[in-house]
């Protein structure tokens, strides 16, 4: 497995040999649609979305476009890493027996059933989706065109930053821009002022017509930090008596 660096010495306190714990956490991505990353070693990537999980055949099953140049990269690398995120926990696992199926007008990549996975979850950088019945959403002006004012829907947010939903009807806004001031409504109760600093843009796949943005946070003073702080505790004590409730 390729592990993170510097995690050596607490590694096993991340890693999840069960099938059906890993079978578990791989139904929680399919259930709410979490965005995963193949990542390659000469920096090919390609963000897609798991379809299935056959543990019959002993595989699992990511979307595919046919088309899109870095599958090549990925599918001649002989390490291939899989990511995602489930609110504020991270999911990391290697991706054995990678190869592109081509079935009539659809295009998949298929893979070996992970024989482990990394969960990994720091309480200091909670990452949590915000309840969409709140309208979560991030107001500024276009780094590249001062006169265009945008309202962005919020997907993710940490003490560390946030990642934002760009529309494909908005021009691109690329990786390494700054904003030096953004409104960030949360949700009736919390709206906090910030810089931000575009860290990774990312096309997702076609049908959600649009990029995500990974932002950064900065000039945020003592306060502010304070009522983000806030805000992502409750929002995941809400999403945690939630689950107890379904459950």
């Amino acid at each position: 497995m390729t592990a993170p660096k510097g995690s050596n010495a607490h590694l096993d306190d991340y890693r999840i040999t069960s099938a059906v714990e890993i079978q578990a956490l791989l139904k929680q991505m399919l259930d709410t649609n979490a965005l995963v990353t193949l990542s390659g070693p000469q920096g090919a990537s390609h963000t897609t979305l798991l379809w299935a999980v056959d543990t019959s055949r002993g595989i699992v099953c990511f979307s595919a476009e046919a088309d899109d140049p870095s599958l090549e990269s990925l599918l001649e690398s002989d390490e291939v890493v899989a990511m995602a995120y489930l609110d504020s926990i991270k999911l990391q696992f290697d991706i054995e027996g990678l190869v592109h199926v081509h079935g009539g007008h659809h295009s998949a990549l298929n893979a070996q059933f992970p024989k482990e996975v990394f969960r990994f979850q720091r309480r200091d950088a909670f990452r949590v989706k915000p309840f969409s019945s709140h309208s979560p959403q991030a107001q500024f002006r276009h780094p590249s065109m001062p006169d265009m004012a945008l309202t962005l829907r919020i997907l993710d947010v940490s003490l560390g930053g946030m990642a934002l939903f760009l529309p494909e009807t908005i021009p691109m806004i690329e990786a390494g821009s700054k904003i030096g001031r953004c409104i960030i409504d949360l949700d009736g109760d919390t709206r906090i002022e910030a810089g931000v600093k575009i860290h990774h843009v990312t096309v997702l796949h076609p049908e959600f017509h649009g990029a995500r943005l990974g932002c950064e946070f900065f000039g945020m003073d003592g306060g502010t930090m304070r009522t983000l702080q806030h805000y992502i505790n409750q929002t995941q004590k809400r999403r945690s008596a939630l689950s107890l409730d379904k459950t």
